[in-house]
């Protein structure tokens, strides 16, 4: 059959057989496109599978006049979706951003935590959202008895 053929069967059936068929040939390509963009053989892997799944609904609902065209462009917008969302989260080493005090700590037994300590720790806190605050306050329970929770 051709693509053309094997596109109607599958908008007509929905059968995951006839798209695997229309599928199966593009396999290699879409990995190549994937791992051009994503630099990872695992991620780029799972990228093919997971715009397999996503063509099970896409291509029901989608006119689509050249398959390998289309699968093309889809692919590298499913990738460039893939590494905007990575962009969101920043990734930081805790190592190098522990809080001080903390240092001071264990260098030094119990050290008392100051007035303006807490006052600095309020301020930050309230530029996070409710749960957020909650969440960082049940993890100060030396501080429970200055800070209002």
């Amino acid at each position: 059959m051709s693509e053309k053929e094997l596109l109607d069967r599958y908008r007509a059936t929905g059968s995951v057989e006839v798209l695997g068929k229309l599928y199966a040939p593009y396999m290699s390509l879409l990995y190549g496109v994937c791992y051009k963009y994503l630099q990872d053989a695992e991620r780029s892997q799972d990228a093919v599978m997971q715009i397999f799944e996503e063509l099970i609904d896409k291509l029901r609902t989608h006119e689509v006049k050249s398959f390998k065209s289309w699968l093309y462009v889809y692919a590298k917008n499913f990738c460039l979706m893939q590494l905007r969302k990575d962009k969101r989260f920043e990734q930081v080493d805790i190592e190098d951003n522990l809080y001080e005090s903390e240092r001071k700590l264990s260098a030094e037994g119990e050290t008392k935590w100051e007035e303006h300590d807490f006052e600095m720790l309020e301020y930050c806190l309230e530029m996070l959202n409710a749960d957020q605050q909650r969440c960082v306050r049940l993890f100060l329970p030396r501080a429970k008895m200055l800070i209002r929770i």
